[in-house]
C-alpha cells in the first residue's frame, strides 16, 4: 500500500516543473517513503530515488527521508543496511547541502542519551560530505555542526579508570577519535592558507570556527578528564584527542605560549566580531595549561624558554578558577597545576611585588577553603602540602607580608596556627648565624607578633575553638623567650614583653580560669547526673549546656568524656602558659 502511494506521488510530481510542489506533495512523499523504509522496502525506495526522471523530486524532497533513514541505520538490520546506505549516499549527492545539513543536525540533536555515540559516529562522514559541498561559504555551517556535535558528545559520561577508557562503554573515546577525522579537511584548508600567505587573518571565518571547536573541546570533555600516563595506558584515545587539539591550535596560527600568557599580558585589542573572553574562555585556557605543564602534552611544540616565575604568574588565574570550583576533579587539577608550577620555581625567590597581584591573594584563600572545607581527605592533605610549598617559594619579605595577610583574612584557627608555626620557623632561621634579616627580627617583627599574640574577643574568646592558634602562639612566645637572650634581644621580644603581658597573657589567664572553672563545674554536674540516671533507667540521655549552647543529646558517658576532654585541653594550655609566666618571673626577679 505504502509503496503504491510512493509510486503514485512520484509519478504525479514528475509532471510538475521546477520546484512547484505543494505542501501536500511533501507530506505524501515523506509519509509513504518513511512507511516503505520501516516496512523493509528499502530496495524499492532506492530504485525510485535513483531513477533519473525523479532527480528533481529527490533534490527537493529527498532530505525529508533522513530521519527514518537514520533510525533504520542505527538498528543495523543486515538485510536493509546496503540499500539504506546507498539511499543516504544518493541523497548526499543530489539534495541541497543546506537542507541536508539541517536534517542531519536535527538527527544529532534529537538523539537520546543511549544512542548519542552511535548517532554521532554514523553521521560524521555524511556531515563532512555535505559541508565540503558548500565550498568557500561553509565556515558558519562548519561552526554550527561542530557546536551541535560537541554539545552532544559533552553529554557522554567521562571514563575515570584505565579499564573504563579501554572498554569505552558509552563511546566518548570513539566519538573524540571520529571528531578528529571529521575536522581534518577543514584544518588542512586553513593550514594551506597559513602556508600560502605566511600568516592567515585572525578573523578568517573557518579559522575562527576551528578555534571555537578547540576551545570548547578543552572545556568539555577535556577539563573533566583525568588523562592516564603512557606508562599506565599505552594507547589512550583521550590523550591522543588532547594532543591533536593542541596541534590543531598551533596549525591554525595560535601560539601556545601566547595563549598561556594572554591573561598576564592583558591583550585587549583583539580584532573581529568575537570578544576576547568569548574567543579565549579562561576555563579552556586552564585546561590548556594543565595539559602542558601537568600532562606534558605537545611539549615538542611548546618552547621551554619561559621563566618558571613567569609561567607561575600566567597559571595563577587558571589555578584560581579551578580552585574556586566545587567539583573534586577540578580541585585536583587546580592543586596539581599549582604544585607543578611551584616546583619549577627556586625556593625563596618569589618577590614581594607578586603579592600585589589579585591572584596571589585569592589563590591562597581558595586553597584554605580546600584545606578546611573539602570533604575529601586526600584533597585536604594535598592542599596543605601545596600551601606549604607556596610559602617556601616566597623570599623573606614576601613571606612576612604573606603571613600578615593570612592572619588578617583566614578566620580559621587551624590555618592561623599553621601560619604561626611557619613564623616560628622563620624566626628560628633568622636567629642562626649569617641568617639575620630585617623582617623576622627587630622592628618589623613586632607588628607581626602583635597579630599573633592577641585574643579576638579578649578573656571571652572561645579557647577550644581557637586552640590551634593559641597553642602555636604560646609555643612561639616560649621559644623566643628561651632562645633570644634578654641582653641580645635580637627579635625585640623583651622590649615588647610588658605589652604582651597586658594585652595577651593576662586576658588569656583570665579566660582560661573562667573556662576551666565552668567546664569543671559542668563535669561535676554531669557525673552527679550519671549517678542519678543509673538509678533511673529511663534517664538514659541528657543534655548539657556550655557557654549558653546546648551540646547534642548524648548518653551521660559521652557527655562526661566530652567535658573531660575540654578540661584536659585547658590543662594543656595552662601548662605552656605557666611555663611562660615562670620564665618571665625568673627574668624579672632581681639578682640576690
Amino acid at each position: 500500500m505504502a509503496l503504491e502511494q510512493l509510486c503514485d506521488v512520484v509519478q504525479r510530481c514528475q509532471a510538475i516543473k521546477d520546484e512547484g510542489f505543494s505542501p501536500e506533495d511533501y507530506d505524501l512523499f515523506f509519509t509513504a517513503g518513511r512507511t516503505c523504509l520501516e516496512q523493509g522496502n528499502s530496495a524499492q525506495v532506492l530504485s525510485i530515488l535513483v531513477d533519473e526522471k525523479n532527480k528533481n523530486i529527490v533534490r527537493c524532497m529527498g532530505w525529508n527521508l533522513l530521519g527514518p533513514l537514520v533510525q533504520i541505520l542505527l538498528k543495523k538490520e543486515d538485510k536493509n543496511l546496503p540499500h539504506c546506505h546507498a539511499i543516504l549516499s544518493h541523497l548526499l549527492e543530489i539534495c541541497s547541502p543546506k537542507e541536508l545539513l539541517v536534517g542531519l543536525l536535527e538527527q544529532v540533536e534529537e538523539a537520546d542519551t543511549g544512542s548519542i555515540a552511535e548517532t554521532v559516529t554514523l553521521l560524521l562522514k555524511p556531515l563532512q560530505t555535505v559541508l565540503l559541498r558548500l565550498g568557500m561559504k561553509k565556515a558558519s555551517s562548519v561552526g554550527m555542526a561542530l557546536s551541535t556535535l560537541l554539545s552532544q558528545v559533552a553529554r557522554l559520561p567521562v571514563p575515570v579508570t584505565k579499564e573504563q577508557e579501554e572498554d569505552d562503554v558509552f563511546g566518548l573515546c570513539h566519538c573524540c577519535t571520529a571528531l578528529l577525522q571529521f575536522v581534518k579537511p577543514f584544518v588542512e584548508e586553513v593550514k594551506e592558507g597559513v602556508k600560502d600567505n605566511n600568516r592567515i587573518s585572525k578573523d578568517n571565518e573557518l579559522r575562527v570556527e576551528l578555534l571555537k571547536f578547540c576551545m570548547k573541546s578543552l572545556s568539555k570533555p577535556l577539563l573533566e578528564v583525568q588523562l592516564k600516563d603512557p606508562d599506565t595506558l599505552l594507547k589512550s584515545p583521550l590523550r591522543d584527542f588532547a594532543t591533536e587539539i593542541l596541534i590543531i591550535l598551533s596549525s591554525i596560527g595560535e601560539s601556545l605560549p601566547d595563549l598561556l600568557s594572554r591573561n598576564v599580558l592583558k591583550r585587549r585589542e583583539v580584532p573581529g566580531f568575537l570578544e576576547e573572553e568569548v574567543r579565549y574562555p579562561k576555563e579552556s585556557l586552564a585546561c590548556l595549561s594543565h595539559l602542558l605543564f601537568v600532562d606534558h602534552i605537545a611539549v615538542d611544540i611548546f618552547p621551554a624558554v619561559l621563566s618558571p616565575i613567569f609561567v607561575l604568574q600566567c597559571n595563577m588565574e587558571y589555578i584560581e578558577l579551578l580552585l574556586s570550583r566545587t567539583e573534586e576533579s577540578h580541585l585536583l587539577k587546580g592543586l596539581v597545576l599549582y604544585e607543578k608550577s611551584l616546583i619549577r620555581v627556586e625556593d625563596n625567590s618569589l618577590p614581594v611585588d607578586l603579592l600585589e597581584l589579585k591572584t596571589f591573594f585569592s589563590v591562597p584563600q581558595n586553597l584554605v577553603k580546600v584545606m578546611t572545607l573539602c570533604p575529601d581527605q586526600t584533597l585536604r592533605t594535598k592542599g596543605l602540602k601545596v600551601f606549604q610549598l607556596s610559602i617556601d617559594k616566597f623570599n623573606t619579605e614576601a613571606k612576612y607580608k604573606f603571613f600578615k595577610g593570612m592572619l588578617k583574612t583566614s578566620h580559621h584557627a587551624g590555618v592561623e596556627g599553621y601560619i604561626i608555626k611557619n613564623i616560628k620557623n622563620q624566626i628560628d632561621f633568622s636567629l642562626k648565624p649569617c641568617n639575620g634579616n630585617d623582617w623576622f627580627l627587630g622592628k618589623h617583627l613586632l607588628p607581626l607578633l602583635r597579630l599573633v599574640l592577641c585574643l579576638p574577643h579578649g578573656p571571652e574568646t572561645d579557647l577550644l575553638q581557637n586552640l590551634d592558634r593559641i597553642m602555636e602562639s604560646l609555643n612561639l612566645l616560649r621559644y623566643m623567650l628561651i632562645r633570644d637572650k634578654e641582653w641580645e634581644n635580637e627579635t625585640g621580644i623583651w622590649t615588647e614583653l610588658y605589652k604582651i603581658e597586658d594585652n595577651y597573657l593576662k586576658p588569656l589567664r583570665t579566660g582560661l580560669n573562667m573556662s576551666k572553672a565552668h567546664y569543671e563545674a559542668e563535669l561535676k554536674s554531669a557525673k552527679e547526673n550519671k549517678k542519678i540516671s543509673s538509678k533511673d533507667s529511663k534517664a538514659s540521655v541528657c543534655t548539657v549546656t556550655v557557654d549558653n549552647e546546648k551540646l547534642p543529646n548524648m548518653t551521660p558517658e559521652m557527655q562526661i568524656q566530652v567535658l573531660q576532654s575540654a578540661v584536659f585541653t585547658f590543662d594543656l594550655i595552662e601548662s605552656v602558659l605557666t611555663r611562660i609566666e615562670e620564665i618571665i618571673e625568673t627574668k624579672e626577679r632581681p639578682l640576690s
